[in-house]
C-alpha cells in the first residue's frame, strides 16, 4: 500500500502558511523531511506528522523537579 502525500500547496494549506515558506525551509534545510521526484516536491504525512510532534510545546508543562 502506497503512503499518503501531501503537495506543498497542500501542506501549506494545512498549517496556514505561505508556500514559499516551505520553500525558504527546504533552502535552509529545515522543516519536515521532503520527496523530490522529478521537479515535484511532496510530504509524506507520517513526516509531516513526526515533525509536528518534534516540535509541538507544552507550556503548562514545568520540568520535574529531581
Amino acid at each position: 500500500m502506497s503512503e499518503v502525500c501531501l503537495s506543498q500547496i497542500e501542506l501549506a494549506a494545512r498549517w496556514k502558511i505561505s508556500h514559499r515558506t516551505l520553500e525558504r525551509w527546504r533552502w535552509a534545510q529545515e522543516g519536515p523531511r521532503y520527496l523530490k521526484i522529478g521537479g515535484r516536491v511532496v510530504y509524506r504525512v507520517s513526516d509531516v506528522e513526526a515533525f509536528e510532534r518534534e516540535v509541538q510545546s507544552f507550556p503548562d508543562e514545568l520540568p520535574a523537579e529531581s
